[in-house]
């Protein structure tokens, strides 16, 4: 069966195809700028034909068309008609506590990612724009939702529980829900493959897996499950990010409305979009701009990129408490994947917890020996596993529709 994955963004859309039978990226796509005079769709086929126009795209409905039409298309598309996709699947942000798994998507369940949207502002409003406009181009096919959150609802109550009066969470919601989780979940699944070849049952396994790229988290994950996560009520608590800050005394809220004048709007403002890694190093979110500012001397770079690691190196060890030991630390996303410098600050000092990088083996992503997706960083003789997952989370989705299909 064909399933084509969606993940819409609020003026983006990417997508992909997979034959489920080899799970194979048959094409995948991304439309950008949807909305605006510089929409654009860029296509690439799995044998390397690339597809790339400028295409008037004011909304997802268009931009999935544009997606199925190249994904048709006699010159660069890989199937013949819409018959042949069997399913979509869709990635939604946030689907609160009503969704700790994968579902079919029927009226009922756009009318509660529809509710979620106030705690996903941001995502679930496009992704439920997604969901409806591909229901409408695509009546025929089964579609499914999979949740970011859906893989941290298995975290123990006193880890989601924030120490507010009870009725802030029993009324309104609020707890830490975490999110990565498609992310997560499919690494956490690869580290557990290989420390099972390694003689240790899933049952007995403790794994860190860190997914570190423009948005940051980190979970602990125990016996396959999630215990606990670093991303909270929304995806600006935790680690510092490209440009999110992360942990933050609440009181600097209260201080910088009270003290300083700032609207709520400006607060979030900043938060959000002027603090982390941009906001402290002053060049910008790109973790190879603030190296190569940090080795020309620059102290706030060199500051941010010392932060950086110790918030990942804090969330390690605080995780391995809770789990009461650890068996592997995995480094996935953007920076998790391609920077070995940050891997190797990451875990400096760890060695009590019997992570031990391999410089030989720690190597930019071109030199890094992968097998079936999973390179091993970690010294030969060190008691626990050092790993590089390249993440896959549009495969997970599709998985995801597959087994929620043939689960009924």
């Amino acid at each position: 069966m064909n399933v084509l994955v969606i993940n819409c963004g609020s003026s983006s859309l990417k997508y992909e195809l997979y034959d489920m039978t080899t799970e194979t990226s048959l094409a995948n796509g991304l439309c950008e700028r949807l909305g605006t005079d510089g929409a654009n769709i860029e296509h690439e086929r799995a044998d390397g034909v690339v597809y790339e126009a400028d295409v008037a795209m004011p909304d997802h409905r268009v931009a999935i068309g544009q997606a199925v039409e190249a994904l048709t298309s006699p010159e660069h598309g890989v199937i013949g008609s819409l018959d042949e996709i069997g399913a979509v699947g869709h990635r939604v942000v946030h689907g609160a506590e009503e969704f700790a798994q994968s579902v079919r998507i029927d009226e009922q369940v756009e009318d509660a990612i529809d509710r979620f949207s106030g705690l996903a502002p941001l995502h679930n409003p496009p992704n439920l724009l997604g969901i409806r406009a591909a229901r409408e181009l695509l009546p025929h096919v089964a579609h499914v939702a999979v949740f970011d959150t859906a893989f941290h609802q298995s975290m123990p109550r006193h880890a989601y529980i924030y120490g507010l009066p009870w009725e802030m969470y029993a009324e309104h919601g609020i707890r830490r829900y975490g999110f990565h989780g498609t992310s997560h979940r499919y690494v956490s699944l690869r580290a557990g493959q290989f420390l099972a070849e390694r003689a240790i049952p899933v049952a007995d396994q403790k794994i860190v897996t860190c997914h570190l790229g423009n948005g940051c988290s980190m979970a602990a994950v125990k016996g396959g499950r999630s215990i606990d996560t670093t991303m909270g009520y929304t995806p600006l608590e935790g680690l510092v990010m490209g440009t999110r800050c992360g942990d933050l005394d609440p009181a600097i809220v209260l201080y910088l409305a009270q003290d300083l004048g700032m609207t709520l709007d400006e607060i979030d403002h900043m938060l959000q979009k002027q603090s982390g890694l941009a906001g402290l190093s002053g060049v910008g979110n790109d973790m190879r701009d603030i190296q190569k500012a940090g080795a020309a001397g620059d102290e706030r770079a060199r500051l941010t990129l010392d932060l950086f690691a110790y918030r990942v190196r804090k969330y390690i060890g605080a995780y391995a408490a809770v789990m009461g030991g650890l068996d592997c630390v995995v480094f996935t996303g953007g920076i998790g994947e391609n920077d070995y410098l940050q891997r190797r600050w990451c875990v400096q000092g760890l060695e009590f917890l019997g992570i031990v990088e391999d410089p030989q083996k720690n190597l930019p992503k071109s030199e890094l020996v992968f097998t079936d997706g999973i390179a091993d960083i970690g010294a030969d003789d060190a008691r626990g596993c050092l790993l590089v997952i390249e993440t896959d989370e549009e495969l997970m989705i599709a998985r995801d529709t597959v087994e929620v299909l043939a689960a009924g």
